[in-house]
């Protein structure tokens, strides 16, 4: 689960940005249908009020443990992921179903598809989980990334940073389950190199060039079915030990860097075809004297950078999803 609730502070200029997607059409969910949650954590919690706050009843499924959003929903299923049996049986409870945490398995989701819609699509589960199979979507759709290389091992990996010209220092990270700054290790040299890669051996791993950031940002924005979009305005983010700390809007940017997060998260959203809420976490950086953006990591989820939409938004991002 990613990191505890971070202070929020906002503006009253704080805004939604509204984009006009392609012309379709959309079926709204009538009030007192029952919305499914993959996770049981803090975010489907928070979730599952904001549901109830709209007229709709949420089932929780998640496997047995500490499940904060059981204590919110309307009803629950304590399951493995794996059991497809349970799997189905919460679905036909369901009438559309969402995730409330990016590592839920897409086999499970691919079980539950089979029963009722679920959102957002698969596609951004796959690209989300894994670092490698991440940066190659956001590159090959024209953003802008920390330069990386990936290799079977620490050999390969420095071969190909210096075949490539990417220089130290960086930071080894796993290809999955990583977050809150789990999974990684810095490194400021070949050698570094070579005992990160031993120190997390028996996962596939990524190097990736350190950012020399001014400020680390995200944005918050939501697609509809319809191919609408609203993106809350870019918020500043401070982390402490690899754990969002504070998140403040306004973020002090320009007109044209906000403007260019904005535009970099609808080239992400319609990639996907996303339908929901997303996060996406960027680094300001400069070049050629002017400020430019490298995004780090998409969330296909509500986020914990949105927190403060709760307070300073007459739609929060949870109602918004």
């Amino acid at each position: 689960m990613p990191g505890a609730h971070p202070r929020r502070t906002a503006s009253p200029t704080a805004r939604i940005w509204l984009c006009e997607g392609s012309a379709g059409s959309m079926t709204a969910l009538p009030r007192g249908s029952t919305i499914g949650i993959l996770g049981g954590g803090q975010l489907g919690r928070m979730l599952s009020v904001a549901a109830a706050q709209l007229g709709y009843r949420v089932c929780a499924f998640a496997p047995p443990g500490d499940n904060p959003a059981f204590e919110t929903s309307a009803s629950h299923t304590a399951a493995a992921y794996e059991d497809i049996a349970a799997l189905s049986e919460f679905a036909a409870l369901c009438d559309v179903i969402t995730y409330e945490f990016e590592n839920v398995p897409v086999e499970s989701v691919s079980v539950l598809e089979q029963h009722a819609a679920v959102y957002p699509p698969r596609m951004a589960l796959e690209v989300s989980q894994d670092r490698v199979r991440e940066k190659t979507f956001l590159n090959d759709n024209g953003i802008a990334t920390a330069r990386w290389v990936s290799g079977s091992d620490s050999t390969v990996a420095a071969a190909e940073v210096s075949a490539t010209g990417i220089s130290y220092p960086g930071i080894v990270k796993t290809c999955r389950w990583g977050y809150d700054g789990k999974g990684q290790v810095k490194v400021s040299g070949e050698g570094d190199l070579h005992d990160a890669w031993t120190q997390l051996s028996g996962q596939s791993l990524i190097y990736e060039e350190f950012v020399p950031f001014s400020q680390e940002i995200s944005v918050i924005a939501a697609r509809g079915q319809d191919g609408s979009m609203a993106m809350y305005d870019p918020g500043e983010n401070v982390h402490t030990q690899g754990i969002l700390h504070t998140t403040t809007v306004p973020a002090g940017l320009s007109s044209h860097v906000a403007e260019q997060a904005c535009a970099t998260t609808q080239t992400i959203l319609e990639a996907l075809r996303y339908v929901g809420v997303i996060g996406v976490e960027f680094f300001v950086v400069q070049q050629d004297g002017c400020d430019m953006l490298r995004v780090n990591e998409f969330a296909p989820r509500v986020h914990n950078s949105g927190h403060w939409t709760l307070d300073a938004c007459a739609i929060s991002q949870f109602e918004q999803h």
